[in-house]
């Protein structure tokens, strides 16, 4: 079986084989600082999203034999949507508070942006590397970090690309049903066959990530030392990398689908859904802040 270009899906796949099963830019508005100050807060949102998609990924094959310990319930269809609407429904309320929060206090976006995107990358750490994915606690709190950064990404970033203060709920709004067709899209395409997740589609989409994290990481350096920013500056680059993003973060979803999908039919632990509710929030994530970016850039005053 494939691991999923999704680092949080390799891990669990891992644990469910071992049946070791535990667990420089367009000028800001509203106060958010100078031009190296926005190019600086805008590099750690693109990386804090690309360190939990691209780091330790990897296509291998692997036979899936474990079951649920006696006593435990299978994972079904049933518990990985329950999990996976907790989790998304955490995201979305902190999400709309920590962002109404800032549009009234200002000052509040940059805290709420630092503390949701390094709290939740660090959650993911524990989570992969700290054989957590079958915790609700760890999945919750993630769903609260990223809640925050959610919602301090969504003023901060348009505000960075120019949009006026007053459009950019429009525009967060835009994003997520964007980001609700796409998943239901993918989930249409993975259902019916229509592309097929093979070994040599997961290489490409592994590669394809991690090349677009390290072109993210020097674009990073870049913009923090030398003021060229190509990718995210808002120009013809720029537009092509977040629609190549844009590409990655959707058809990621077929690798997270065709994982969930095997975990259930392996008869792994119920408590495994908590997981796969995670991994399926970072990828949502992704694709979210990539069409609220693209968005912001054809909608700068």
């Amino acid at each position: 079986m494939l691991g999923s270009s999704n680092p949080v899906f390799n891990n669990m796949n891992e644990q469910v084989q071992r049946g070791g099963i535990g667990t420089a830019q367009r000028g800001g508005q509203g106060g958010f600082g100078q031009q190296g100050q926005q190019g600086g807060y805008q590099g750690f949102a693109q990386g804090q999203q690309f360190a939990q998609q691209a780091a330790f990924r990897q296509g291998y094959e692997q036979d899936y034999q474990q079951q649920a310990p006696a006593g435990e319930r299978p994972m079904t269809i049933d518990d990985v949507v329950t999990k996976s609407a907790m989790t998304l429904g955490i995201i979305v309320a902190l999400g709309a508070v920590a962002f109404f929060l800032s549009q009234n206090n200002p000052g509040l976006a940059i805290p709420f942006l630092l503390v949701g995107g390094i709290g939740g990358f660090i959650t993911v750490l524990v989570a992969t590397f700290g054989k957590k994915m079958g915790s609700a606690p760890v999945t919750l709190i993630y769903a609260a970090f990223e809640g925050l950064f959610v919602g301090a990404f969504s003023l901060v970033i348009p505000s960075a690309y120019g949009v006026a203060g007053a459009s950019i709920p429009t525009l967060v709004f835009q994003a997520i049903i964007a980001s609700i067709a796409v998943f239901a899209g993918m989930l249409f395409v993975y259902k019916t066959g229509a592309i097929r997740v093979t070994p040599r589609f997961t290489r490409f989409m592994t590669a394809a990530i991690i090349g677009v994290a390290l072109m993210a990481l020097i674009n990073f350096v870049a913009a923090m030392f030398f003021d060229f920013n190509p990718l995210r500056d808002g120009g013809p680059i720029a537009i092509i990398f977040s629609l190549v993003c844009i590409g990655l973060a959707a058809f990621s979803f077929l690798m997270d689908f065709d994982n969930a999908d095997k975990l259930v039919r392996a008869g792994a632990p119920a408590k495994m859904a908590w997981g796969v509710a995670l991994g399926l929030a970072v990828t949502i994530v992704w694709l979210y802040t990539e069409i609220l970016r693209l968005l912001a850039i054809f909608n700068n005053d």
